[in-house]
């Protein structure tokens, strides 16, 4: 974490504050507003922030290891293919909210070629997506 990421945070005794989401990083396709984790404000069992994916990306086909994630759908749709071989699909829009189960390979797809993806994404990990590995669906073809 940079310095100046770590000074974009207001500790208030006890209540810390990034005033707008903070810099923006970029994981796997998706592109991350700062948000909170262990990393600047030492949280101990979460972490969360605003992803967007831009219009027609994709977030690659990964496992979140031994952690839940919950995503609310602020804009636009999204497909998930998950599973073995990432041969289940399932489908979501603005408003929906969504749970990973630890351990399921799933790759994501912004539906739209025009509108980004944007959702509030909150993960039962301290560590944002330091234990998030690749999956070759293709092994499973």
């Amino acid at each position: 974490m940079s310095d100046i990421e770590l000074k974009a945070v207001e500790d208030h005794d006890g209540i810390l504050t990034i005033r707008g989401g903070g810099r923006r990083r970029d994981w796997n396709g998706i592109h991350y507003k700062q948000g909170m984790s262990a990393k600047n404000v030492g949280t101990k069992k979460l972490s969360a922030n605003i992803a967007t994916i831009p219009p027609g990306g994709v977030a690659y086909a990964h496992i979140h290891v031994d952690f839940e994630v919950i995503l609310y759908i602020i804009e636009g749709k999204v497909r998930h293919e998950f599973g073995e071989g990432c041969k289940n699909v399932v489908e979501n829009e603005a408003g929906d909210f969504i749970y990973i189960k630890p351990g399921v390979p799933h790759e994501v797809f912004n539906m739209s070629q025009t509108e980004p993806v944007v959702a509030f994404v909150a993960r039962s990990s301290a560590d944002e997506w330091d234990n998030i590995v690749a999956y070759d669906r293709k092994q499973y073809s």
